[in-house]
């Protein structure tokens, strides 16, 4: 009967088979498939940090507006002198230039030209006309030190109304008002289009941190008969949760602020002085930093939420 022959025996000089690398780190502790940002959560993410980095910047840019606006505004006012008769007009409009720079509190006072009242009036009107063709009132615009209060204006057509009649005073802040108005149901437009965004990221992360959990429930039933704890369950999946969520976040603050530069070079070749007070400062750069933060943030709070009443339903 035939024997196998022996093995040679190892001699000291033979070197030890090496030994199979072991796995280190994150990689030894991985139990789901590793994703590869195909899925659609990272993009879906990315889009509506880009919406929410447009709507803030939109409502930042309207609140600097219409506070620079309230500013320049706050103490100005207008002195219309109304006449028909031109001669009567100009002697009326130089007596309240006189009357308005001895009332204390007046900083400047300015009589708009003829000319120029015509230019302003020219969209409405047509060009060449003249006040022989419309009875145009004499304009006075008047600087205040403070800010331009009813008890002023009240005082100011006291002391005019004595001597030069027909003149009306207003403030120019209260011509805006209506532009105010407007600009604050926008401001507000933006704050709401930024809550439903949040819920749209908050119920695209549900979704997908529910899909995750039903495909891995054979893994998490095997952890929890291993011992496991709800935290170390839920690590597994928040983990993929916040790589997906900084990937989008990152790409969707990226076009969001693209975005506002493109919008932003379109409006400053408009060349107005109203449209440039709109400007951002760093408080409001700061703001749109903390964006994608906020959203991950609240990927993160969605994804534990939703994995912890899931074992909860499960266990």
């Amino acid at each position: 009967m035939s024997t196998l022959p022996p093995l040679p025996a190892l001699k000291e000089t033979d070197a030890p088979l090496p030994a199979a690398p072991r796995p280190r780190g994150r990689a030894a502790a991985r139990l789901l498939p590793p994703a590869r940002l195909t899925g659609p959560i990272p993009w879906v993410i990315a889009i509506l940090i880009a919406l929410v980095v447009v709507a803030a910047a939109g409502g930042l840019a309207l609140r600097n507006l219409a506070g620079q606006a309230r500013t320049d505004l706050s103490s100005a006012i207008s002195v219309q002198v109304i006449e028909p008769n031109p001669d009567l007009r100009g002697a009326r409009g130089k007596a309240a230039v006189r009357v308005l720079t001895r009332i204390e509190g007046v900083q400047s006072v300015r009589l708009v030209p003829e000319a120029e009242l015509a230019a302003l009036l020219e969209p409405w009107l047509g060009a060449g006309v003249t006040s022989a063709d419309v009875p145009m009132p004499a304009l006075i615009d008047v600087e205040l030190a403070g800010d331009a209060s009813a008890a002023d204006i009240a005082r100011i057509e006291t002391a005019l109304s004595a001597q030069v009649p027909g003149a009306r005073v207003d403030a120019q802040g209260d011509w805006l008002r209506p532009v105010y108005d407007a600009l604050s149901a926008l401001q507000y437009l933006a704050l709401g289009l930024i809550g439903l965004v949040a819920l749209a990221t908050a119920a695209a992360v549900w979704l997908a941190a529910r899909n995750a959990f039903a495909g891995a429930r054979d893994t998490v039933e095997i952890m929890h008969l291993l011992g496991a704890s709800e935290r170390q369950m839920s690590a597994v999946f928040l983990r993929d949760v916040l790589r997906e969520a900084v990937f989008g976040a990152a790409a969707g603050t990226a076009l969001g602020v693209g975005a506002v530069w493109l919008l932003g070079q379109q409006f400053a070749a408009l060349d107005s002085g109203m449209i440039s007070a709109g400007g951002f400062v760093l408080a409001d750069w700061l703001v749109i930093a903390a964006i994608p933060l906020a959203g991950v943030l609240l990927a993160m709070v969605t994804a534990r939420i939703t994995i912890a009443l899931a074992l909860r339903d499960m266990l």
